[in-house]
């Protein structure tokens, strides 16, 4: 998938009860307390009158610059009445404090301001990005011919982060055929690259009858269109009278989930990926009803904590054979952001697929081999 995740927290400055708002003025009263309790137990005198001006720059960490303003506003008053109660000797040096509080004010409005600007403007360009996802990466499933189909994307980040990961599946004249798909790299090339790779694909699914011929024009349309270090790794599935064919380039080989065992599809010879005239040869199989597929990018591969990685191919029947494809598919990213403590090194794209039996039927919600049916 192109991007995911959510927009970072601090674009809720931009509404006045927000928790970052909060967050800045809470702060910011602590410290006003703070001056003010020490100022009045070491009267009389205005010796931390001064310290006051950290009070709108806390605030301005999180807040709008409507509250830091406020906020520094309130500081100068509670500074001034420090100094109007102190003995005349030191007013002159408590005014030059004052003074200081409220060129900190503005100080810190006017960065309270660039910074919600910002923030603005990056909500604008993840807005713009959400768009061009739906573009690019439309929703697959819940039902492709006579496979269940279910598709997920799992982010590195919590911020909306746009990469490269593709896939699609659609049920042509030839039989149900899906992509999955990794661009080299991030970034909008990497969005442009996806979007190119998956117009063609939608066009050459309908056009060609062979899986070898589609990856012929795939790798041309990369070729046109990337530097001589770019490339797309790819795995094409197509899915015909129960009859499984697959075509791999550089990708990482999908799973066959069944009756409790999982099946590494490996190709029968390695050829590379898109970009680089990919001579591949198919891997063929005998689909059974149950039979679960799973399609992935790298990134699941690369999962790991303390240097060990995700252990996909011992725990996938078990996360994977329960209730429908979606929820096999919830089941795997919860174990594996549990693995890695919610840090993961690159995005996830993932399928997941259900063959219901050569009458092209419903997807049956629970598969014909069952979680615990074989040993743990």
């Amino acid at each position: 998938m192109l991007f995911g995740g959510t927009m970072p927290t601090f674009m809720a400055g931009r509404h006045p009860l927000s928790p970052g708002n909060r967050a800045g003025i809470g702060a910011a009263l602590v410290l006003l307390a703070i001056v003010s309790a020490v100022e009045l137990a070491e009267r009389p005198g205005v010796d931390y009158v001064g310290l006051l001006a950290a009070a709108p720059f806390l605030a301005a960490v999180f807040a709008v610059w409507q509250l830091v303003l406020g906020t520094g506003v309130l500081a100068t008053a509670v500074g001034a009445a420090f100094v109007g109660m102190a003995p005349a000797d030191q007013r002159l040096a408590g005014l030059i404090n004052l003074m200081g509080v409220v060129l900190a004010t503005g100080v810190a409005a006017a960065g309270a301001t660039i910074r919600q600007r910002q923030a603005e403007k990056i909500a604008e360009l993840l807005r713009l990005a959400a768009v061009a996802q739906q573009a690019v990466l439309r929703p697959i499933g819940p039902q492709v011919g006579a496979l269940a189909v279910a598709g997920r994307y799992i982010s590195a980040t919590a911020a909306a982060d746009i990469g490269g990961d593709l896939y699609e599946a659609l049920n042509t004249p030839y039989g149900v055929r899906i992509i999955i798909g990794d661009v080299r790299g991030k970034g909008l090339d990497a969005v442009r690259l996806a979007s190119i790779v998956l117009g063609s694909y939608r066009h050459v699914a309908y056009e060609r009858a062979d899986l070898k011929s589609m990856v012929q024009d795939l790798d041309r349309a990369v070729a046109r269109s990337v530097g001589d270090e770019d490339f797309v790794t790819a795995a094409l599935v197509e899915e015909r009278g129960g009859t499984l064919t697959i075509v791999n380039c550089g990708h990482p080989a999908p799973l066959l989930l069944r009756r409790g065992q999982v099946i590494p599809l490996e190709p029968p010879a390695p050829a590379p990926p898109l970009g680089f005239m990919p001579e591949v040869k198919a891997r063929v199989e005998r689909l059974e009803p149950g039979d679960r597929l799973l399609l992935f990018t790298d990134g699941l591969g690369e999962a790991r904590r303390d240097g060990e990685f995700f252990p996909t191919a011992d725990r996938a029947w078990r996360l994977l054979g329960h209730g429908t494809v979606g929820d096999g598919l919830a089941s795997l990213e919860t174990a594996l952001v549990d693995w890695v403590h919610g840090r993961l090194e690159d995005d996830i794209a993932l399928v997941l697929l259900e063959y219901a039996g050569p009458d092209g039927g419903a997807a049956v919600s629970v598969p014909s081999w069952e979680v615990g049916a074989a040993g743990s």
